[in-house]
């Protein structure tokens, strides 16, 4: 139903005044004209009849998942769905959560026949997540505004932000092996047993790759085939815990232990590793780099006590090969420390990474923790939030391997 503008009850409780006082007077005419003023909005209610019902509208995003602190765009498109009548006072607001701003209203107006209007916002998400944009809320008011109607349109579109990542060196770690039976046999990429070694060359080849005894049998340039270790098998590990992690919104350090966690496997996805991927109270999908990231941005917070189950559940990962056991840490009680030192166990390389950030007793807990780690076979870095990652990435792991060297 249609509600009073301001305007409307002061139309309303004028005409009223009007007409009494012209009743008390004796008259007449103040009345017929108080009548003539009361009745105006409800004459305007008949200008309003179906014009809600003949706006239409479709919504898009670009892009429907982003990267949390960057902008995606919602493109609108309003329109008429009438062949004959005009929609008059038109105005479209989108709802929006409260993490993605003040939603944004517009005054379309006046909408003639068949008539469309595009319209454009951005919206920033800062904190990883998924968001529903919309519904749209139309508002119509009739010519001489005072009646309004009100309607909601459709169902929200969802806006996806996954945790911000970071690029790290494929810097050399020391350690890894191939055991637990796995083969360190090369393969080339892409083929199979059966196909052989070279192929024909492609635009973009490196030279030095060319196979010359192919090329002169082929009549043709033969390059080398990629290869790529079939055993790499890596395992992350991000401690969501809440009474781990201090801090609200994009800065805390259950942000940064994601973003942290994401960026990792990332890593070692883009370097041919299979991954296991946990969070300290589940799996989390790592089959491609977009499963990693669209799980990890709805990743909840978890109210689990101890990080020892999950220490133990990713230390039974297959990890192999050139693979690592990377876990991201917010603060760990002795209890979690002697879990998560029985993992190295001198089979493969293990990284943990602390945030400086977290729910930690004191500030020596960070140096404490970070030394004992270092005596149970662990790489460990510190860091403060996501950009610190790639230093310390490489710190560490370049230190260890000096050390190896020497």
């Amino acid at each position: 139903m249609p509600s009073f503008t301001v305007r409307g009850w002061g139309l309303l409780s004028g005409g009223a005044a009007l007409i009494a006082s012209g009743l008390v007077i004796g008259e007449h005419d103040l009345v017929g004209f108080g009548v003539l003023v009361a009745a105006l909005p409800l004459l305007s209610a008949l200008a309003l009849w179906g014009s809600p019902g003949r706006v239409v509208h479709s919504r898009a995003l670009q892009p429907p998942r982003t990267s949390a602190g960057t902008d995606a765009r919602v493109l609108l498109r309003v329109a008429n769905a009438s062949t004959a009548l005009p929609v008059g006072g038109l105005r479209v607001q989108d709802r929006l959560p409260v993490h993605l701003g003040e939603a944004p209203g517009f005054n379309v107006g006046f909408l003639g026949a068949r008539a469309v209007r595009d319209l454009t916002y951005r919206v920033r998400p800062q904190v990883r997540g998924s968001y529903p944009v919309g519904p749209l809320v139309v508002s119509v008011t009739d010519p001489l505004n005072c009646l309004q109607r009100r309607r909601s349109l459709g169902g929200p579109a969802t806006l996806l932000a996954t945790p911000p990542v970071v690029a790290l060196a494929p810097v050399p770690v020391p350690g890894g092996t191939a055991e637990d039976g796995d083969s360190s046999a090369r393969t080339p990429a892409g083929g199979t047993d059966n196909d052989p070694v070279p192929r024909g060359y492609r635009h973009g080849d490196d030279m030095r790759r060319v196979h010359w005894r192919s090329t002169a049998r082929h009549g043709e340039l033969m390059v080398r085939r990629e290869e790529h270790r079939l055993s790499d098998r890596s395992a992350v590990l991000a401690d969501l815990r809440t009474r781990a992690h201090a801090g609200a919104g994009p800065d805390s350090s259950q942000e940064a232990a994601v973003s942290a966690a994401a960026s990792v496997a990332l890593h070692l996805i883009g370097r041919g590793h299979e991954m296991r991927v946990r969070t300290d109270s589940d799996d989390v999908p790592a089959a491609s780099g977009p499963d990693v990231l669209d799980a990890l941005a709805v990743a909840p917070a978890s109210g689990t006590v101890s990080l020892a189950g999950a220490a133990e559940l990713v230390g039974d990962s297959h990890v192999s090969g050139q693979g690592l056991l990377v876990a991201v840490l917010g603060a760990l009680t002795a209890g979690d420390l002697d879990a998560l030192a029985r993992l190295p166990g001198g089979r493969h390389s293990c990284v943990a990474l602390l945030c400086r950030r977290a729910a930690w007793p004191d500030s020596d807990s960070v140096r404490r923790t970070s030394a004992s780690l270092g005596e149970a076979g662990w790489l460990v870095a510190e860091i403060g939030s996501v950009s610190d990652l790639p230093h310390a990435w490489n710190s560490a792991v370049l230190a260890r391997a000096g050390a190896g060297d020497r």
